[in-house]
């Protein structure tokens, strides 16, 4: 959309592309895409004007079950239109239907504070108001089977087939042979403005990573819900399916959505964490931005690891931190400080799991990091070696079930300081009723351990 400023130059565009059809989407609080086709008038209309979404879209779960504790949207306010404008720049031509654009947009109004994608906004609102402009990168672990939407549900999602077999992590094998799907998947990508800075094997049965390419905050944010939607469209296409859930089996390591953030000087472009006589090169601002994304980590929690799956991940030696801690280069640790030189230097976020919504997890990245600086914190004891064994006050352990973190985050004043009291109460009402759903059901785990013993 380079270069489209009035809505005369919107319609050339459309034009010169031969764009007949127009998909219009927001991000639920999950982080699901929801969306629908709206022919050329309509379009250009909400285009000048915004439009309705209705509510429900705030209101349901990621099953479409209606929340039952909810204020933003509910019974009460009739699943009303909620006010949505949508953001020109978010445009992307789909590869999959070459005469059909997708545009984001972002709810407003009454709405706006329950909206993830305005939170983050909100969020890089805060840096600039620092003198800061923030740069990040999302990077996912996702499992392929040979299965489909169908064949899953009529398995009970068991006895599943991986799209390949084995311990295969960084196997040229693997791509080799199935070169022509990693290539469809960069290329995909690369066609909607998502280019794919590193693509391989990981280890256990058809995992793969993706890291995506570095770009402003809430482009990069776009780019993490982008992959994650057409990802899964590409090879459902093919006769497969992608999941994105932090632990789907009880054997292998879970999957992260690891964040990775450097704050850059608006003027000149320059990263703001590096200083090359610092300790680890790290400038004043990065260790009082590491310090608070550590100190306020276990308080949000919830808005990373948003599902009752994700704790699943959060066990001793599954890749995952169980710890708000830090190191240097330390893949074991919940922040790992990087020592990447004038342009790579970067704190990554590595609690976060695949399935997180990327607009909320990113902006607890980043607002905790922007709180430390405000409050000038001062780094814990680095962690050195394994951060499973790391225990003090350099080393705090989080919250083990959704339950608990969503209390801790409900109660905390620095949570309503960051991300204001409406989206706090609502956030933590949405999963106190994923915890509810899931507490009434009885699982396989039950039956087998006290059907009959007990």
């Amino acid at each position: 959309m380079q270069g489209v400023t009035n809505l005369d130059e919107l319609v050339a565009f459309l034009d010169a592309h031969g764009i007949r059809r127009h998909k219009i989407a927001v991000f639920d609080i999950d982080g699901i895409m929801r969306g629908k086709y709206v022919d050329r008038d309509k379009f250009l209309s909400v285009c000048k004007g915004g439009f309705g979404f209705c509510d429900v879209v705030l209101g349901w779960d990621s099953a479409d079950a209606l929340y039952d504790n909810g204020k933003v949207s509910g019974w009460h306010t009739g699943y009303r239109d909620a006010p949505v404008q949508l953001d020109l720049s978010t445009l992307r031509i789909l590869p999959f239907e070459e005469d059909t654009i997708v545009v984001f947009g972002n709810f407003v109004g009454d709405y706006a504070a329950a909206c993830p994608r305005t939170l983050l906004q909100r969020q890089l609102d805060r840096a600039a108001g620092l003198g800061f402009a923030v740069k990040a990168a999302l990077e996912y672990e996702f499992f392929v089977f040979d299965e489909t939407p169908q064949s899953i549900r009529d398995k009970g999602y068991r006895n599943l087939r991986p799209f390949t077999p084995g311990m295969f992590g960084y196997s040229m094998l693997r791509s080799t042979v199935h070169s022509d799907l990693y290539h469809e998947l960069l290329d995909t990508m690369a066609a909607m403005d998502c280019d794919i800075e590193a693509l391989h094997t990981e280890t256990g049965p058809g995992v793969i990573e993706a890291a995506i390419g570095v770009d402003d905050a809430l482009r990069a944010a776009d780019k993490g819900a982008l992959f994650k939607t057409f990802a899964k469209v590409l090879f459902q296409r093919r006769g497969l399916m992608a999941t994105f859930m932090a632990k789907w089996s009880s054997e292998l390591p879970g999957q992260s959505g690891h964040i990775h953030i450097s704050l850059v000087d608006p003027r000149t472009g320059e990263n703001c964490f590096w200083d090359p006589s610092g300790e680890h090169q790290m400038s004043a601002a990065m260790r009082h931005f590491v310090a608070g994304q550590v100190k306020y980590m276990p308080e949000v929690l919830p808005m990373v690891c948003s599902t009752i799956n994700a704790y699943r991940r959060m066990v001793p030696g599954m890749w995952a931190p169980i710890s708000s801690n830090w190191g240097v280069e330390n893949r074991t640790t919940a922040i790992r400080v990087i020592p990447g030189g004038a342009k790579g230097q970067r704190s990554e976020y590595r609690i976060g799991p695949a399935d997180a919504n990327p607009y909320l997890a990113l902006s607890a990245a980043l607002a905790t990091g922007l709180r430390g600086l405000e409050e000038r914190l001062e780094l814990p004891e680095v962690v050195t070696g394994s951060a499973y064994q790391a225990d003090g006050p350099h080393s705090v352990p989080l919250p083990c079930t959704l339950r608990d973190a969503t209390i801790a985050f409900e109660r905390s004043a620095a949570a309503v300081s960051m991300f204001g009291a409406t989206f706090v109460e609502h956030y933590a009402a949405t999963r106190h009723w994923e915890d509810r759903q899931f507490r009434k059901h009885v699982a396989d785990w039950d039956l087998a351990r006290y059907f009959e013993i007990i």
